[in-house]
């Protein structure tokens, strides 16, 4: 059997990295990169040579398509542009995979599973925190019963001063681009809860504000590199320190204008960086969620309440004191013990998520007991959670969610 043929849009940060040279990395034997596509052309040569590939480099993908003649396209393109990337792979015989957010509105979810239903090919949605070994765990916990019937989860996510602030320089701080962080970073969370929970969610009631960045700063700037103010600001970020991220965007940024070191205190800014939602799912479970970006800590903490018991994590990225390098589960029985499960990080992105999901989707025979491939339902689901959050505090109400599904 011969490679597999992927052609990769989008050659940014995840990209040229994940899909690119740790894609070839993990699985090179059964995968061959035919053609990088961007809109970017020195990008695409730094992209390129960072990857290690001598593949033909494109700044128009239906060009690409024809000329490459892919099996596979990965779509890792700003996300307002997904649906425009995923339709005119379907429509020229290539399956697609995407970054999440698999796109940013209703109407382009609607558009998505249309053009997979009319050509028969495959969208595949790369949520990779299904892989996470935590993750993993617990949907095997809850598909044993081991609390009985789920009746309620807590779900609070916690981005911290770095990870956090950096939405606020990139193209995600826009609506239009990134459909706010409910739909770009929550869209992972949602996707957890939709699998999890293995259901669907009906009802979404959402607050969110923007508290601390944009036009909430002390201060103002362009852009971090060359700012008057850099040594007063806390979220300074100097791009030179990453040679990466210089390498990708610094001189590329001469192409196209987009530089990756924007002020976070912008004016023009108009995401929440503060959100709650309260969610209601058709088995009959009641969500809490919030997310916050600017916390000392990175993280999660995440509970499930069921009819005979609670399982509890608190998952730790980064704080400012030491942790073991594993999580805990607390599986707590109603008039039982509590029983403390570790288990272990891996290596690898998210938790050892990215390596194992790049291996479920081109290593052919590995078995699925648990769901982890994810298709473009669940990719639409979970973009329409943020949607109908978004929504919500928009309006002030609360907002079914088939209805943004069925058009």
């Amino acid at each position: 059997m011969g490679k597999t043929r992927v052609a990769l849009v989008g050659t940014g940060h995840r990209g040229a990295g994940t899909w690119g040279r740790e894609l070839l990395a993990q699985v090179g034997d059964v995968v061959e990169m035919v053609g990088l596509c961007d809109q970017n052309p020195l990008r695409l040569e730094r992209a390129r040579a960072a990857i290690g590939l001598d593949a033909p480099v494109f700044t128009d993908l239906g060009a690409m398509l024809r000329e490459t003649r892919p099996d596979r396209l990965m779509v890792c393109s700003r996300d307002s542009v997904h649906d425009e990337h995923i339709v005119q792979a379907l429509e020229a015989g290539v399956d697609a995979m995407t970054e999440k957010p698999m796109t940013t509105t209703a109407e382009k979810c609607r558009r998505i599973l249309e053009a997979e239903k009319r050509t028969g090919r495959r969208v595949d949605v790369t949520f990779n925190y299904r892989y996470a070994p935590t993750s993993q765990r617990i949907k095997q916990l809850l598909l044993d019963g081991a609390i009985g019937d789920v009746v309620s989860v807590d779900f609070h996510w916690y981005l911290d001063t770095k990870h956090g602030a950096d939405y606020f320089r990139r193209w995600h701080a826009y609506r239009a681009y990134s459909g706010s962080l409910f739909v770009h970073k929550a869209t992972h969370h949602f996707d957890l809860l939709n699998w999890y929970l293995a259901s669907e969610p009906e009802e979404v009631f959402a607050r969110g504000e923007l508290r601390h960045y944009g036009r909430k700063g002390p201060f103002r700037g362009t852009r971090c590199k060359d700012c008057a103010r850099a040594g007063e600001c806390d979220f300074h970020f100097d791009i030179s320190s990453d040679a990466w991220l210089e390498m990708l965007y610094e001189d590329p940024s001469r192409e196209d204008g987009y530089v990756r070191d924007a002020c976070v205190f912008r004016e023009d800014i108009d995401i929440p960086d503060t959100m709650s939602a309260a969610l209601r799912y058709r088995n009959g479970v009641q969500v809490s969620y919030s997310l916050n970006t600017f916390m000392p800590i990175e993280g999660h903490h995440l509970a499930f309440n069921g009819t005979k018991g609670r399982i509890e994590v608190r998952q730790y990225e980064r704080q400012p004191w030491t942790v073991p390098p594993a999580d805990e589960i607390l599986l707590m029985r109603n008039f039982g013990a509590v029983e403390h499960i570790w288990v272990p990080q891996e290596h690898g992105g998210h938790w050892g998520g990215d390596p194992k999901m790049q291996a479920m989707l081109f290593r052919p025979g590995i078995p699925d007991p648990l769901g982890l491939r994810a298709d473009a339902r669940a990719g639409a689901l979970a973009v329409l959670c943020g949607v109908a959050a978004l929504e919500s505090i928009d309006s002030g109400r609360s907002v079914a969610v088939a209805p943004l599904l069925q058009g």
